[in-house]
């Protein structure tokens, strides 16, 4: 939800790179473009010809839009973007480092929405911490075969701000509001950005780690004899780790956790089991992996975030050896 006090006031010029066009760049950087930003993709030559020839199709339950959209190369990029935003899976971090460093300029912050938290020790080691916003965004975007970016449900929302309160990062946070002011997508410049993505962590921890252990959607396991109290017990081991690293979730987040984990006959799965349903890599360490670690450190119940996580391990053994 747009803050009231954040209006479009701060318009500038400024320059946007989203790495790639999938499902979650390619939408809110459309949604960007089409409301006039000056927004560039950085894609690869088969993805960049498609854009040229077609537009950026962006397919919502309510309308299909054809956006017009400018696209740069790894051969061509320059260092000329005020913020790069980073929204790609977790293990492809590695090669979207790379592909970004030469499109960064002495003053370009990065905007990561991936999920979880690692990712930001990594970016911080290899651009420095104050070149690294916090974000996050909620949305259940694919990319189809045919190159179209569907969002799947009536849910895009993204959040980005400042760490430690630098004045350089707030800047660009403000300067972000004035671009996205004019779009239909659900922004908020946020003033405890590790606050909203700690409490995102949460959530997300448990609803990946159940419905891929279940491999079942929420109101499936609540079906169960046991499905409740196994969810609960996950969620409560989450929110231990987070009230341990200093990030208490709200209780207005707390409401919203219970609520949408304990909605009998949800249909609600992650797109973790999504992925893992089609054959594709997860993002188990990032997520899981990364939780139950915290968990031991802290001396906090693991149970549940164990056991989901050597289920997804296996999963991963069994599709690196072909046996899928």
């Amino acid at each position: 939800m747009v803050n009231a006090d954040q209006s479009s006031s701060h318009n500038s010029d400024m320059k946007i790179l989203f790495l790639g066009a999938g499902g979650t760049g390619g939408y809110f950087g459309g949604r960007l473009a089409e409301a006039g930003a000056d927004v560039t993709f950085l894609l690869r030559e088969k993805r960049a010809a498609q854009l040229a020839a077609e537009g950026l199709v962006i397919e919502t339950t309510q309308a299909r839009l054809v956006i017009p959209v400018k696209t740069t190369l790894a051969a061509t990029v320059k260092p000329e973007y005020d913020a790069i935003f980073l929204s790609c899976k977790a293990y492809d971090l590695g090669s979207a480092m790379a592909a970004i460093r030469p499109a960064m300029h002495a003053q370009t912050m990065i905007v990561p929405l991936l999920n979880g938290m690692a990712h930001l020790d990594v970016l911080d080691q290899t651009f420095g911490r104050e070149r690294v916003m916090g974000g996050s965004c909620q949305i259940a975007a694919t990319l189809t075969n045919e190159g179209v970016v569907k969002n799947l449900a009536d849910i895009h929302g993204i959040l980005w701000g400042a760490r430690d309160q630098n004045p350089k990062q707030i800047e660009v946070a403000k300067q972000l509001s004035g671009a996205f002011a004019n779009t239909p997508v659900d922004w908020r410049v946020s003033d405890n950005v590790i606050q909203d993505m700690w409490e995102k962590l949460v959530f997300l921890s448990t609803l990946a780690g159940m419905t891929c252990l279940m491999r079942a959607s929420i109101g499936e396991i609540l079906a169960t004899n046991n499905g409740k109290a196994h969810t609960q017990r996950y969620l409560d081991s989450c929110i231990a780790i987070a009230i341990k690293e200093g990030f208490t979730p709200r209780a207005p987040v707390m409401a919203r956790f219970s609520s949408v984990m304990n909605s009998a006959g949800s249909t609600l799965t992650a797109s973790m089991l999504r992925d893992l349903e089609a054959g594709n890599e997860v993002e188990a360490d990032h997520i899981v992996g990364y939780m139950l670690d915290r968990a031991r450190i802290h001396g906090i119940d693991d149970t549940m975030l164990s056991i989901a996580y050597a289920h997804l391990q296996a999963y991963a053994q069994r599709r690196t050896a072909g046996r899928l």
